[in-house]
């Protein structure tokens, strides 16, 4: 894995690095500029510790990632982003879970790989960064050798994102809007869709299309989700226009047709109901018209 090329040297150096973003915080694209190394909190709510809601083995993700054992999921708390519309809103809005040390969180890695699980895979990652850099300093000394999967809503900082550039094996993130106005209306993430286009170049850069190996279990790459909403609020083609034109047309692209109106989303008509089937092929059709090759629906 591509950390382990790292270890000891570089990777402590980017520990470094990060941590040193909590003093006035820029970890994400938020830029709260809050100390969180003195226990200030920003828009995420997250501390100096990661907090945990749960971890283990995940069979509801991709079948690149689950594979026959399971995809390593750890599941942050809080998040960078405020959806209105979030299925995980007693994680991501309340903070459902506790704080663990940097020995801790290495722990849950080392047990994941223990069980048999495929990867590590982190979900909601992004606000986190340093400390999952300082807890996998101490898994990787303690022999862990899994892909890592960086599970994020794409609101992501590209300063953060390159000290993340030979540690990430997996990149996952959700377009989640075509619009940046709409995006900012629906998470609080201002100039959303721009900020997310440009943290997906990032990643691709440093992975490239995905690669599975003989198994056909996901080794390297990006994989992109994307979230079909009702009334196109998602904007799918200019999702799908950016990625097949300027990220490449074999991006592994996941379209999802699993809206509900959870959380805040019933205060909004306009996101108060499931999408229609004729919404979801229509938004397939338009991946394949815009020249994608591998869209998983």
């Amino acid at each position: 894995m591509g950390y382990r090329d790292l270890f000891p040297d570089e990777l402590a150096a980017r520990v470094e690095k990060a941590v040193d973003l909590l003093a006035d915080c820029t970890v994400c694209a938020q830029y709260c500029h809050v100390n969180r190394l003195e226990g200030e909190k920003g828009f995420c709510r997250g501390g100096r510790l990661a907090a945990v809601s749960s971890w283990g083995p995940h069979f509801g993700e991709e079948e690149v990632l689950v594979g026959r054992h399971g995809s390593g999921t750890i599941f942050f708390a809080h998040c960078n982003l405020a959806c209105r519309f979030c299925r995980n809103c007693d994680i991501s809005q309340y903070g459902e879970g506790s704080e663990l040390t940097a020995r801790e969180l290495a722990n849950a890695m080392l047990e994941l790989q223990d069980i048999g699980c495929h990867n590590i895979n982190l979900v909601s990652p992004s606000h986190y960064v340093p400390q999952i850099l300082e807890a996998l300093y101490i898994a990787a000394g303690d022999g862990l050798n899994l892909p890592l999967v960086y599970n994020t809503g794409g609101y992501d900082a590209l300063p953060t994102l390159k000290l993340l550039d030979g540690v990430v094996d997996i990149y996952m993130p959700d377009i989640k809007f075509g619009d940046d106005e709409i995006g900012e209306r629906y998470t609080r993430a201002a100039n959303y869709f721009t900020v997310a286009k440009q943290a997906v170049k990032e990643m691709h850069r440093q992975v490239g299309d995905l690669v599975v190996d003989e198994r056909g279990i996901a080794v390297r790459g990006l994989l992109v989700r994307h979230l079909v909403m009702p009334g196109d609020l998602a904007r799918t083609g200019e999702v799908m226009k950016f990625l097949a034109g300027e990220i490449s047309p074999n991006t592994f692209v996941n379209i999802m047709d699993q809206y509900y109106p959870a959380h805040e989303a019933r205060r909004y008509p306009e996101l108060s109901r499931r999408i229609t089937r004729e919404e979801f092929h229509r938004a397939v059709e338009i991946a394949r018209e815009c020249g994608l090759r591998r869209i998983y629906a």
